[in-house]
């Protein structure tokens, strides 16, 4: 459990890792986490759907496409599962840099991160509205002349206006190397129980997170090579089993279950 520092604001990234399993929150984001699972029962299926998002695309992109560099945004507490771990799994070799915006996850990251190896895992904070900082902080990690995997999940919730996320995305990939990735999970603006919950998350007091739907999010790929299967429900990109045809596990009926996030993996080209 976290100690040393008072709040009485529920934090997104502590609610994150409550949902999922972990023991890095307070009360009251157990209380607000309790209170949005009550009001939209799937949103902890959501938190749990994207953890396995990221072990896949992550395996994927080192196992597959060689990549050893990730700069993951808006990734909050470090728990099983993380990115740093995947990527370790499958390349030791590989150099992770963590982005968040608010001082107390990163405080609270290096703590849990201490023990980690050498280098290769760091915290960098800074506001996700200036791409060159964070490309200034990665470099004491990552070598930016290389490929890089740009993970930014839930960033475009934090940053409802398109074009200043769109902004942020061309400044990264613009200093990205030719075979650099852009991966993006995003909560879903097409389920309006999502978009209760999101409604019912900003009355607690905490930031606002926008939603958006999924033709939104596939024009932040703008200039990439978008990665089959393209912009989809984050439970289709290249699950670990396929789902049964007609199968629905949320609500037993014959309808297909409800997408309460999308993801969606983009290429930079060579020229």
């Amino acid at each position: 459990m976290l100690v040393g520092m008072a709040t009485d604001t529920p934090h997104l990234a502590r609610i994150w890792n409550y949902w999922l399993g972990g023991e890095d929150y307070f009360p009251v984001d157990r209380e607000a986490g309790d209170q949005l699972s009550k009001a939209y029962p799937m949103v902890v299926d959501a938190a749990r759907e994207t953890q396995r998002f990221v072990t896949r695309v992550v395996t994927r992109l080192a196992a597959d496409d060689g990549i050893r560099q990730f700069l993951d945004m808006g990734g909050g507490l470090p728990m099983a599962g993380e990115t740093h771990q995947v990527a370790a799994r499958v390349a030791p070799d590989s150099r992770i840099v963590y982005v968040e915006n608010g001082r107390l996850v990163p405080a609270h990251a290096r703590e849990l991160l201490s023990g980690g190896p050498g280098d290769s895992t760091r915290y960098v904070e800074c506001d996700f509205r200036a791409p060159a900082e964070i490309l200034r902080g990665a470099a004491a990690t990552l070598d930016l002349g290389r490929p890089v995997a740009f993970m930014l999940l839930g960033v475009a919730g934090v940053l409802g206006n398109d074009q200043e996320m769109s902004y942020v995305i061309r400044q990264l990939m613009r200093s990205a190397a030719p075979g650099s990735y852009l991966v993006l999970a995003e909560g879903s603006a097409a389920s309006p129980a999502m978009a209760a919950a999101a409604g019912q998350y900003a009355a607690t007091g905490a930031k606002i997170y926008y939603l958006r739907d999924p033709q939104a999010l596939e024009q932040l790929f703008d200039g990439l090579d978008l990665v089959p299967p393209g912009v989809v429900p984050t439970r289709d990109w290249h699950p670990a089993q396929p789902r049964p045809a007609g199968a629905d596990d949320h609500d037993g009926g014959d309808d297909e279950p409800e997408a309460y996030s999308y993801c969606g993996v983009g290429r930079k080209p060579s020229s």
